[in-house]
């Protein structure tokens, strides 16, 4: 039983890793750290929202979060301060999730499993969610990654080859929702944008091309799943934090590396 439990946590984990590798890559290019933050913390009110209507909480997260992420960018395209709009929406969006939650009769939700994750848990239902809600993610960038390089690079340059900028960030805004709502039981509210930014970040200064940077994403993403759920089992630490951690120290690694790479 100890087996099948760290088993499914590293499968589902892994599975993480594939959905935030390439995604978090566009976050870094387009640097949407804070978008990625504001739907992260959506992704409570979500909970909230599902509790109270009895629906399954992985819908009620990923409307939200899709719910979240148009508000910002429909607010941003009318001109609104985008670091002020999502920090006021971000926090907020956690805020109100945290008070609606003690709100809902007959539940004790785990408030520190929503907000940091509790890998250790997920079920083979789970892995199937996190599986599926992956290959989705990734099947969108697939289908879309030359458009939303183009649209990344320059909104100009997309024009000018036919392509619709603001379809794009639809896409990616789409793809930020799914993947809200498969890391949630993972890693937690607070730390899903931290497995998208930071093996991407990490990524980025051993990369030459965005096609190396996203696999590199992934496996740094991956070891970093591994890595973690074993330190949280030989020190018996939290495991959405120790994978965050370690992740964390591999960008600083990739820091000192970088730079005599480049010598």
């Amino acid at each position: 039983m100890f087996d099948d439990f760290l088993l499914r946590a590293a499968v589902a984990g892994i599975g993480l890793a594939v959905a935030t590798g390439p995604l978090g890559a566009f976050v870094v290019w387009r640097r949407m750290a804070y978008f990625g933050d504001a739907t992260s913390h959506a992704a409570i009110l979500g909970v909230a929202l599902a509790l109270a209507l009895s629906l399954p909480i992985a819908l009620g997260t990923m409307l939200v979060a899709l719910a979240m992420a148009l508000t910002v960018s429909a607010l941003a395209a009318k001109g609104w301060a985008v670091d002020t709009t999502l920090g006021v929406l971000a926090h907020s969006a956690l805020a109100f999730g945290l008070v609606a939650i003690s709100f809902v009769p007959g539940v004790r939700a785990d408030m520190s499993g929503l907000l940091f994750g509790d890998i250790l848990a997920v079920s083979k239902q789970d892995l199937a969610f996190v599986w599926g809600g992956a290959g989705a993610i990734l099947a969108l960038l697939l289908w879309r990654w030359q458009a939303l390089l183009t649209a990344t690079l320059s909104e100009s340059l997309a024009h000018a080859s036919g392509l619709n900028p603001d379809r794009e960030r639809l896409a990616l805004t789409i793809a930020l929702a799914i993947v809200v709502a498969v890391a949630l039981k993972i890693v937690g509210a607070l730390l899903i944008s931290a497995m998208l930014i930071i093996p991407a970040a990490t990524a980025r200064s051993l990369s030459r091309s965005p096609e190396t940077m996203a696999i590199l994403a992934v496996l740094i993403g991956g070891a970093s799943v591994l890595a973690g759920l074993q330190l949280s089992l030989q020190f018996d630490t939290p495991a959405g934090p120790s994978i965050i951690a370690v992740a964390a120290l591999a960008f600083i690694l990739s820091t000192v590396i970088s730079p005599l790479k480049t010598r």
